[in-house]
C-alpha cells in the first residue's frame, strides 16, 4: 500500500486573526518567510504525497492564488536575477501531480470534520492524510513525523492513525482527551476520545491534533455523526470508528513537536521557536529579545 493523497483543512473564518486576515486566508500568514500552509504542503511532499486537496472557505481565492504560477512575477524575477525567491514554490509544482482547491459547501455543517466530506470525491476509495491548516509541526527534517504515521498505518493495517501530544492537565478541557484500550494486541490502541472534557474527567493528558491517516471509511462515519454544540467534530467520528475498528494514537517526539498557530499569540510563539532552528537568524533574535 502507498498513500499519495492529503487533504488540508483551511475553511474557517479565522475570526481570532481579524481584521488582519479580512482580505486573505489566515493560512497564508507566514511562519518566518513562507505561509504556514506551504510548510504543510512541503511536509506532505517529504512524506511521499503527490496529490493534495486544500478545502477552503466558500469564495476564498487567495490560497489558490498563492500556489498558482504567476507569469508576470516570474518574468520580473528572471529579469532581475531574483529567481531564488520562488525556488520553494517551483519545487512544489515539480513534485505535485494533482493540486485541487475545493470550496466547502455552505450546506455542510460547521466543524473540523466537514472538510473531509467536502473532499470526498477527491479521496474516492483511497486512504489519505488529513491535516488541520493551523497545526504546525516543527521539524529539522520536514515530514519525519508524518512519515512515521503513514508507516504505522500501513504496518498495523489500521483504519486510522492519529497524531497526539501531551498537554498541561489544567488545559485538557480546551482539547480532546484520549483513553487507551487495555490488554490490546496493539500499542496505543484508542478506546475512546472525549472532546473538551472537564479537567477532573479527562482519561489522559494526550490530545488529538491535526495529523491523521484515515481509511476512506471515515467518510461514512462522518455522514452519520450528529453535530454537537453546533459543530461536526472529527473527534466524535474518530471515537465512533474506534469502537469497532483499529485506531492507533502516535505521540510526537521532542524533535517534532506540534505547535498550534490558531491565534496570534501562539502564532508568534511558533515563529520564535522556528528561528531557533536557524543559526543565521536565532542569535540576532535572541539578542533583540534581551533588550526588551
Amino acid at each position: 500500500m502507498k498513500i499519495t493523497k492529503a487533504v488540508i483543512a483551511a475553511a474557517g473564518w479565522s475570526t481570532r486573526f481579524l481584521p488582519a486576515v479580512k482580505s486573505y486566508a489566515k493560512h497564508l500568514v507566514p511562519i518566518w518567510d513562507k505561509p504556514q500552509i506551504q510548510y504543510l504542503v512541503e511536509e506532505c511532499i517529504a512524506s511521499g504525497i503527490t496529490q493534495i486537496c486544500i478545502v477552503h472557505r466558500h469564495g476564498e481565492k487567495t490560497l489558490k492564488q498563492h500556489f498558482q504560477y504567476d507569469p508576470t512575477l516570474e518574468e520580473y524575477l528572471n529579469s532581475t536575477n531574483k529567481q531564488k525567491h520562488m525556488d520553494s514554490l517551483h519545487q512544489i509544482w515539480q513534485k505535485i501531480e494533482n493540486f485541487k482547491f475545493i470550496p466547502q459547501a455552505r450546506s455542510l455543517p460547521y466543524g473540523n470534520g466537514s472538510p473531509i466530506l467536502a473532499a470526498k470525491s477527491f479521496i474516492d476509495s483511497d486512504p489519505f492524510v488529513f491535516m488541520y491548516g493551523d497545526d504546525f509541526v516543527l521539524e529539522n527534517q520536514p515530514g519525519k513525523y508524518l512519515s512515521s504515521l503513514i508507516s504505522t498505518f500501513i504496518k498495523q493495517k489500521a483504519e486510522a492513525v492519529c497524531g497526539v501530544q501531551q498537554v498541561l492537565h489544567s488545559e485538557i478541557n480546551r482539547y480532546s482527551s484520549v483513553q487507551f484500550k487495555k490488554n490490546s494486541d496493539y500499542k496505543n490502541q484508542i478506546q475512546t476520545v472525549i472532546e473538551k472534557p472537564p479537567v477532573d474527567q479527562a482519561p489522559s493528558d494526550l490530545t488529538l491534533f491535526g495529523r491523521f491517516i484515515f481509511s476512506p471509511q471515515i467518510i461514512d462515519v462522518l455522514k452519520t455523526t450528529t453535530t454537537s454544540r453546533g459543530e461536526l467534530w472529527l473527534t466524535d467520528a474518530v471515537n465512533t470508528l474506534a469502537q469497532s475498528k483499529l485506531v492507533i494514537a502516535q505521540a510526537t517526539t521532542k524533535d517534532s513537536p506540534w505547535l498550534t498557530t490558531g491565534d496570534p499569540l501562539n502564532w508568534l510563539k511558533a515563529n520564535l521557536l522556528f528561528t531557533r532552528q536557524n543559526p543565521d537568524i536565532y542569535p540576532q533574535i535572541k539578542e533583540f529579545l534581551k533588550k526588551l
